[in-house]
Parts: structure tokens; C-alpha cells; sequence
């Protein structure tokens, strides 16, 4: 994180505004496309609209988590100065990298300004206004995820080459090679006791416990804090077949290029043993309930669970644990309630957020308009990463030259030339990741009404699994009292269940396609100066 030059003494007679600017990696700083440009263009729309920056705020890291330091200490000065109730942002994804940031930025109730998107956000906004922020919101996080899509892809790459991708588990530890590659290599102190681990229990006369005891005995610990591994750990430990030379990754067997520390034949000796052991501890015929752990009793606040009654009805009901409740708790666990009336329950709240056509072609209509900075973005960043590529490909070609013209020699020429077509893939790869967000980001908002629109549809359809993920993507602080489910939906569906039912209840006494308009569309500059 960079500190932001500090403010000039704010004026007492002009509105008070923080600004907060943000890049998403040190790379990105050094190339040097977005603090300055962002500083720039929120000073002068501050001037321009007459707000006071009384702060800046400056983060430089990756902030898939919230904690961002600028970011927290900018929370903390408009929650100690409520005089102070203007932010003034890029546009959206420089603000939020993950939900938490959102419902911490809205309990601020500041007036938030966009003005690379021309949009003007507070609590006298209307909900279509809030709603395509939302919208916003998640692409943003959809944006993270697509970056950690790519990085994943790199561990895959890595993999295939037979090198152990990340972090290590005890018994090896993470260098880099004559290369300048991170591989994996033994660690003296701890493989020696690792590799006696799987020999003490490939005989079958100790539990995980014991074996757990002897490898402390050994000096089994973690490195850094000393502390003892405890048995889940060695458990992990002998299921790991990375320390037989090879590893799984994405279902794939590899031989990896690290030193093995047991053999295979050992190591599937005591994948028997524990196959053994935990198959008469499995539990036969378990059940998918569908809505175990999603649900609080409201009375208690401990979890409502499942439970099959004469083989095949499902009732739920709170599981009354004494230590947590604060009501009766014997009182709770003896109230049940029908899965199929949860599900019935469950299925008219989706029902809620349904909107027709109008409504669809509005937002996609707003998000064709939002997507021209986006776009322009890419575009930029692709025109980079090609005159980058292209400078790569003419040192190449010249560097030939130059060898068959014996200004240098063979070996010379391979190794740049082979680092810089190293350079030119990372290029290239940048290049295709631009290409392909620019293509999704319509196509991700869009998926997100449409999910919106067809949730109760795709409820009924689901496994309970898969209702399970749906209703928590969609719902929070799902709570039940005498058979009765209360559930929050989740922001920005939220705001569209709030809005489909001002619309359901103004069209009751106004039949024209006014009201609709005026609810979803209004005035849609009016926030926007």
C-alpha cells in the first residue's frame, strides 16, 4: 500500500469528500496506467462539482480479501467524521474486490460518486439505480475470480511439467532451481520422520493417534512455530501421494520431478490400512437434506437439521443444544416441520424476484452503456501486451541476424531467444485474457438477471445440493419459528425483490405502462450530473 500525498486543509464551507484510488497489483503500479490517471481525474471532478477533499486513500496490493489497508483506514475516518459523506471512486471495481467491502461501504450511508461510469449513488437513489450497481459489484468479483482462473491455469502449466505447483507439504519445502524456477526439494530435518511415519503405520498395529505420538516423540513439528502437528495433519501426511514422486492435479496422475520419500508400494500398503479402519466407521445410507445448516431456529439461534421419520419423510427441526440456547431447549427440538413445506417456502421467496421482458431489455440496455469504459480498458491493454510482443519478435529475428553473421555464438542466441519467446507467451496469454473479458462481461451480468428471473424455476429443478448453493448465493440469514422460514436475500437481489413488489403494488391501482416506468426507469439521469 502507498500513502496518497496528504490533502490540503479542507474547506468548512464546501461538502467534504474522501478519495480512494486503487490498482490490483505492484505490477500494475510499476507500468504505471492507473494511480496517477485516477488521482487526476477524481481531483478535478471534486473541483469541478465544488467538494472539499478533505483525505485520500491510495491501496497498491491484490485485494480478493477485505483488509485492504487504505481501504480500512478510509472506513474508519468516515465512520469518525459523519460531516464527511462523499466518496469519490474510478468506477465500481476499483472500490469493492469482494462482498464484504459492499455491505461494509453501504452501512457507511455516504454518497458515493463514479464518475468514470457517471453515476451518483445514496439512499435517495432508486432501486433500479442500486440494483445495476449490484450488478456491477458482482461482475467485479466475477472479475477476481476470473484472475485467479488465470493463475490456476499457470499451476496447471506448472504441473504437467512435473513440479509441485504450490505450497509444500512437510518433508519438502519450496526453492528455486538453477533456472530461477520455484520447484520442490526434500527438507533434511523433517523427511527422515515423515518417511519413518509411513513405515510405523503400514503395519497396522497403531491408531493415527499413536502414530501421531511417535512422530512427536521424533520431532515432528512445524517449522516456524514449533508447535506439534496434531493428528489430522498426520493423517493428511499419509494420504498425500506427492511423497511416493508423484501427485495428482485435476484428476491427472503426474510423476513429478521431486525426490520421492516412501515408495509407491509403501505408500498404498497404508492407503490400505486407512481404507480399513475408516470403512467401519463410515455411515451407511447418508442423507442429502436439502436445507441442513442453512436455516437458524429463531427462538435459539442453533442450527436446524434433517432427520428421516419411518424411512422416508423428511422433518426438520432446531437441534436444541443446551450450551447454545438461550430459550428451552427441549422445547425447540420438539417442533418439526415438513421438508416439503420448507421447499414451498423456500419457492414463493424466489418467486419474488421475477420480472418480465421490459425490465430485461432496460438493464441490458444500461449495461451496453457501462461496458464502454470496460471495453476501452481492454482494448488499451491489448494494444500493450502486442507492441510488446512485437518488440520481443523483432530482437529475435535481429539476434538471428546477427548469428549467422557470427556476432554471436549458438548458445547465446538459444537462451535469450528462448527467454524472450517465454515473454512473448506471457504476452500472448494477457492478450487472450483481455479478449475473453471483454467478451464475458455483458454476458456475466446478463447471467446474473437471468438468474434472478429463473431462480424459482431452477429451484424446483435441483438436486438438494444444488438447492442448497442456490438459495445461499441468493438468501442470508435464513431463520425459522413455528414452521415459518424469514430469509434475507443477498444484495442486489435484495433491491430487485423490493422493486418487483413497489411494482406489483402500484400497478394494482394504476393499469398503465407508466407506473412500471416510472418505478424501474425514472429519471435515469437523474443521478448522474
Amino acid at each position: 500500500m502507498r500513502k496518497a500525498p496528504k490533502s490540503p486543509p479542507a474547506d468548512p464551507a464546501r461538502k467534504q469528500a474522501v478519495i480512494y484510488a486503487r490498482v490490483s497489483s505492484k505490477e500494475q503500479e510499476k507500468e504505471g496506467f492507473s494511480i496517477p490517471a485516477q488521482l487526476k481525474l477524481l481531483k478535478e471532478y471534486a473541483a469541478a462539482n465544488g467538494f472539499a477533499v478533505a483525505q485520500e486513500y491510495v491501496d497498491v496490493e491484490t485485494a480478493k480479501q477485505a483488509g485492504r489497508t487504505a481501504f480500512g483506514e478510509m472506513v474508519a475516518y468516515l465512520k469518525a467524521h459523519p460531516s464527511v459523506r462523499v466518496m469519490l471512486v474510478e468506477k465500481t471495481d476499483r472500490l469493492y474486490r469482494n462482498l464484504k467491502d459492499w455491505v461494509t461501504v453501504d452501512e457507511l450511508d455516504v454518497e458515493m460518486h463514479f464518475p468514470k461510469e457517471g453515476v451518483v449513488l445514496s439512499r435517495e437513489s432508486r432501486s433500479s439505480e442500486k440494483f445495476m450497481h449490484g450488478i456491477k459489484v458482482l461482475m467485479a468479483k466475477n472479475y477476481i475470480d476470473n484472475l485467479s482462473e488465470e493463475a490456476r491455469k499457470g499451476m496447471a502449466e506448472k504441473a504437467e511439467q512435473g513440479i509441485w505447483p504450490t505450497k509444500t507439504p512437510l518433508g519438502y519445502k519450496n526453492v528455486t532451481g538453477p533456472d530461477g524456477k520455484k520447484i520442490i526439494a526434500v527438507e533434511p530435518t523433517l523427511a527422515p520422520i515423515v518417511a519413518a511415519l509411513f513405515e510405523w503405520y503400514a503395519r497396522g498395529d497403531i491408531s493415527l493417534k499413536e502414530a501421531a505420538r511417535k512422530a512427536h516423540a521424533a520431532g515432528l513439528t512445524y517449522p516456524k512455530s514449533g508447535a506439534k502437528v496434531p493428528v489430522s495433519t498426520v493423517h493428511t501426511i499419509l494420504r498425500n501421494r506427492l511423497y511416493t514422486g508423484w501427485y495428482e492435479w485435476k484428476g491427472k496422475l503426474i510423476q513429478g520431478k521431486h525426490e520421492a520419500l516412501v515408495p509407491v508400494e509403501l505408500w498404498e500398503r497404508v492407503q490400505g490400512v486407512l481404507d480399513g479402519r475408516f470403512a467401519s466407521k463410515a455411515k451407511r445410507g447418508k442423507h442429502d437434506f436439502a436445507f441442513s445448516g442453512l436455516i437458524a431456529c429463531h427462538a435459539c439461534g442453533c442450527a436446524v437439521v434433517g432427520e428421516i421419520k419411518k424411512q422416508r419423510y423428511v422433518y426438520y427441526h432446531c437441534t436444541g443444544y443446551a450450551d447454545k440456547c438461550q430459550g428451552n431447549p427441549a422445547s425447540c427440538r420438539r417442533k418439526y416441520v415438513r421438508e416439503e413445506a420448507l421447499e414451498g417456502q423456500f419457492t414463493e421467496l424466489l418467486g419474488r424476484l421475477r420480472f418480465d421482458d421490459e425490465v430485461l431489455e432496460w438493464v441490458r440496455d444500461a449495461l451496453h452503456a457501462s461496458h464502454a469504459d470496460e471495453r476501452r480498458e481492454h482494448e488499451e491493454a491489448i494494444k500493450r501486451h502486442q507492441a510488446e510482443y512485437d518488440r520481443l519478435n523483432d530482437r529475435i529475428h535481429a539476434m538471428y541476424v546477427d548469428k549467422l553473421d557470427g556476432l554471436v555464438d549458438t548458445a547465446f542466441y538459444d537462451r535469450m531467444s528462448n527467454q524472450w519467446r517465454e515473454e512473448q507467451n506471457r504476452c500472448q496469454r494477457e492478450i487472450e485474457r483481455h479478449q475473453n473479458a471483454d467478451k464475458s462481461y455483458l454476458d456475466e451480468g446478463v447471467a446474473i438477471l437471468d438468474l434472478a428471473r429463473n431462480a424459482q424455476r431452477l429451484f424446483a429443478k435441483q438436486e438438494p445440493r444444488e438447492k442448497r448453493r442456490l438459495l445461499n448465493f441468493m438468501l442470508s440469514n435464513c431463520t425459522w419459528e413455528d414452521g415459518e422460514v424469514v430469509a434475507t436475500f443477498r444484495q442486489p437481489f435484495d433491491m430487485l425483490a423490493e422493486t418487483v413488489s413497489s411494482e406489483a403494488r402500484v400497478m394494482a391501482g394504476e393499469t398503465t405502462k407508466s407506473a412500471k416506468s416510472e418505478i424501474w426507469l425514472g429519471n435515469l439521469d437523474s443521478n448522474q450530473d
